[in-house]
Parts: C-alpha cells; sequence; structure tokens
C-alpha cells in the first residue's frame, strides 16, 4: 500500500460515512481483498468542484506558458521522487507488475515535461494583411473548465495523458477516476495540490452517475473520456445537450499482422510479450494475430511456445509478466468470451481457464480456428486472450484487419519495403507500428478511428484539444 497518507481537503470522502450505502469500494485483484470505501461524489460534489475550477481559470487561463511549463516541471519532479509510492498504488490496485508499474511512473513524469514544452510552442498562424487595410492574427486560447474522466487499466497513465495538457492549453480541470482504481490518481492529486494554484486541478471520486454530473454540468466546456465504446456514446449524447466539446479514446481490436519474410521466432516472441501486458487490459495490445498462411504453422508453434513460458503472478513477484484482471465482473466476462468460442468450434492451444487462487487471475490464452464473424474477434474481450488468424493473400489480410468496428492500432511484421508502404496507408488504424509493437514516443500522436473515437492525446496536438482559435482582425491606421 502507498505510504502517502491519504488527507487534505479534497479528500474529505475518501473514507465511507459510517452507515453511508452510496459508495464504492476499491480492490485488491490479486487478493480480492479491498483496499478502502469512499462515498461517492454527489452532482452538488460535482457542481462545487467545477466552481472552484470556474474561479481559479479567472487566474490560470491567463498565466504565460513559461509559468504553467515551471510548475508542471516541478509536479513532474516529485511525482518521480515519490515514485515507489505511485507504483506500489498500482501494484496495489491495478494489479501490474511492480517491475512495470515502476516504468510507468518514469514514463509519466516524462508526459508532464513534455507538455510543459510543448505549451510554449505557438503553432498559431502569423499575423498579415489578407484583406486590405487590415492586419489579422490568430491566438490559441484555452477552453476554460474541463472534465477529464479516466479508465481502470492505466489509470495513472491516462491521467497524465490529460492533466498534463489541459494544464499546460491554460485550462483548469476536474478529473474523475475510474471508481475501480483511484488510489494512484488521489495521490497525485495530493501531490500537484501542494504545488499548483487553489482550484487548478480538482478531483472528484465515484461511479458512472458522478460521471454523468461532470459531462452534463454546463460549465464544462470539454469532455475527454477514455472508456469503452458504450460509455463514449452516451458521453458524446450527453455533451450534445450543452455542446461541449468532446474527446474519446475508446475500446480497440488490434491486429498483428505476420508475414512469411518476417524472423517468426523473434516475432512470436515479441507479440507473446505485448499481447499480455497488463493481462491483456490494454486497448491497443496486439490481440488478433492475423498470420500469412506460408508462415502460420511454424508462427503458431512459436508463439504458443512463447505464450506458454510466459509467468502469471503477484505483483510483487519480479518473474511475473502480468498480473490479474480487474475485477471478478471482468474475469466473467473474459471466461464467457473464451467459453463461447469454444462451444463455437475454435481451439484452445494454449489457457483457457481461471487459475485456482485467491483474486481474479486467468490463464494466458491463445485460440485459433476462428471465423472473421465470430464474435471474439469482432468484439473486445480485455483480457488475457489471443486469437490467431490464418490468410492466404496481401488483400485477405488487409480486408480482414480492416474488418472491425474499432480502428486504434495495429502492426504490420515484414521486411518488404512495398508491402509496408501499402498497409501503412491502407490499415485503417490511428497508430500502425512496422516491425514492433506498442512503442510510444510522447511526441507523436495517439487516437484512434471509427469506434475507436476521436482526438488525440500525446504531442502537440493533445495541447491543440485543449485550446481553441480565434481570429484577431484589426483595422490598419489611416
Amino acid at each position: 500500500m502507498p505510504t502517502v497518507p491519504l488527507a487534505g481537503p479534497l479528500f474529505d470522502y475518501w473514507r465511507a460515512a459510517p452507515g453511508g450505502s452510496d459508495v464504492s469500494v476499491a480492490h485488491n485483484p490479486a487478493t480480492g481483498e479491498p483496499l478502502g470505501a469512499y462515498r461517492n461524489a454527489t452532482p452538488e460534489d460535482v457542481a462545487t468542484a467545477v466552481e472552484k475550477a470556474t474561479i481559479a481559470f479567472r487566474t490560470w487561463g491567463r498565466t504565460t506558458p513559461a509559468e504553467r511549463a515551471a510548475l508542471l516541471l516541478t509536479v513532474a519532479d516529485r511525482l518521480e521522487a515519490a515514485g515507489e509510492d505511485f507504483a506500489r498504488a498500482e501494484g496495489a490496485n491495478v494489479g501490474k507488475p511492480l517491475t512495470l508499474a515502476r516504468e510507468e511512473i518514469a514514463y509519466d513524469a516524462d508526459v508532464l515535461r513534455f507538455m510543459a514544452g510543448a505549451a510554449r510552442v505557438s503553432h498559431a498562424g502569423a499575423a498579415g494583411e489578407y484583406v486590405s487595410g487590415s492586419t489579422s492574427m490568430t491566438r490559441r486560447d484555452p477552453l476554460g473548465v474541463v472534465g477529464l474522466i479516466t479508465p481502470w487499466n492505466y489509470p495513472l497513465m491516462e491521467a497524465m495523458w490529460k492533466v498534463a495538457p489541459a494544464l499546460a492549453a491554460g485550462n483548469t480541470v476536474v478529473l474523475k477516476p475510474s471508481e475501480l482504481t483511484p488510489l494512484s490518481t488521489i495521490l497525485f492529486a495530493q501531490l500537484a495540490q501542494e504545488v499548483l494554484p487553489d482550484g487548478v486541478l480538482n478531483l472528484v471520486l465515484g461511479n458512472g452517475t458522478t460521471g454523468a454530473a461532470l459531462v452534463e454540468h454546463p460549465a464544462v466546456r470539454l469532455v475527454s473520456l477514455t472508456g469503452d465504446v458504450s460509455t463514449g456514446k452516451k458521453v458524446a449524447a450527453a455533451a450534445a445537450a450543452t455542446l461541449k466539446r468532446v474527446h474519446l479514446e475508446l475500446g480497440g481490436k488490434a491486429p498483428a499482422l505476420v508475414f512469411a519474410d518476417a524472423p517468426l521466432d523473434a516475432v512470436a516472441a515479441e507479440l507473446a510479450a505485448t499481447g499480455f501486458l497488463n493481462a491483456g487490459q490494454d486497448c491497443t495490445a496486439p490481440c488478433r494475430v492475423i498470420v500469412e498462411d506460408a508462415a502460420y504453422d511454424t508462427f503458431v508453434e512459436a508463439y504458443c511456445k512463447a505464450v506458454a513460458d510466459l509467468r502469471c503472478g503477484d505483483p510483487d513477484d519480479k518473474l511475473s509478466h502480468f498480473g490479474p484482471v480487474i475485477s471478478l465482473r471482468q474475469l466473467e466476462r473474459v471466461e464467457g468470451f473464451v467459453d463461447r468460442a469454444r462451444s463455437a468450434g475454435a481451439a484452445v492451444q494454449v489457457g483457457g481457464r481461471r487459475i485456482d487462487r485467491s483474486g481474479w487471475f486467468y490463464e494466458a490464452t491463445v485460440i485459433t480456428g476462428v471465423q472473421q464473424n465470430d464474435e471474439i474477434i469482432q468484439r473486445e474481450v480485455f483480457g488475457p486472450v489471443v486469437t490467431i488468424q490464418r490468410a492466404g493473400s496481401d488483400d485477405e489480410m488487409l480486408a480482414m484487419a480492416n474488418g472491425v468496428d474499432y480502428g486504434l492500432a495495429a502492426s504490420i511484421w515484414t521486411k518488404d519495403v512495398d508491402r509496408s508502404l501499402r498497409f501503412t496507408r491502407d490499415l485503417s488504424f490511428g497508430t500502425v507500428w512496422l516491425n514492433q509493437h506498442l512503442v510510444l514516443a510522447n511526441e507523436m500522436p495517439f487516437g484512434g478511428i471509427g469506434q475507436s473515437g476521436y482526438g488525440k492525446e500525446l504531442s502537440a496536438h493533445a495541447i491543440d484539444e485543449y485550446s481553441q482559435v480565434k481570429h484577431v482582425m484589426l483595422k490598419a491606421a489611416s
């Protein structure tokens, strides 16, 4: 458990009131035991947080990029210095191995540092005379109060992806983490509060009712959500009532296209490692492997061997590659997908069972013999389950890859330059990797196509997501 105390003015409702019924409970997925209970923020709590953010924006929105950058850099330094506390909070509440959680903290600090620098680089066009007798220029201004809703699989990282550019652009924030995994976000908000002016970063804890109150509040000018497709549609519909901007990073069903000219053993090892990272609870995980017919048998054998060597275990076990899924509900969901695929005739090559122990563990599972229209191909499992399909031609591989509603990420594994150029052009995904998978750069944009949502995280484009462009025209002196 984290050593930083959960205290302070924003956390008065962290501990559930005695006898209270409207509470959420955070669990340790490795044991199934509760970590703590807290009262869900009411619409009135949300309104109070929005009001604090509105008041703070009057000053924060007028700060210079350099002033905001200096504070974000200080927050980054403090986050990095408290890295072990944050890693243990992620390990306890999300169930991810501590070795990976520690790596994430360093990355999260870099997100803050990058956005601090990006805030100081203007994308506004140069001033000029485009109408006779007038001079035009453009401004990039903050929006105001923004509502940020983060998921349970990468709670701290996703918070950084949203909080950093929102603050860097000059907005004030009301942040709601998933009710399943609030620990690391609470710690971050406490830490950031010690650096930022009062009201700039506000935290509300709660479930879907709390999130709905944030989305529907008329003073919130933008809502950014990372979550599932059904939640994204509800958020977009609710936001339409007040015409607020919406930024959605939703689900994925990432294909990995493996061609016969690729080094199959090495590709199998890398795709196995990335496919089961975070127990497969990653919307960019290569969960749909599509293999050229000539390489199929060799690849499947190598891949299954690599997966069988992966260790599913406790977060504090240095040998664990991945830990449990987040909840009993998620475990039952994963189990249901696999059981239905098996009943429909698919072959479970590796795994296919929950692990008989405390907590919510499921074996690394590989499934073959599936058809393109099967549920397990078309819907997001979000667990340690990977399917492998066979394709007879480049055209068939491309059609199979694009033949789902999602469009977040994909990868291609080939030495053929012409094929690489064609597939990077024709794959309908927001990120396409070539001969690698799950590699992120803060300098590059990240976001989806189709049912995977719209808007960009990371890069200077993220600053633009949280900004509005204004045209100013001045009449020339006579």
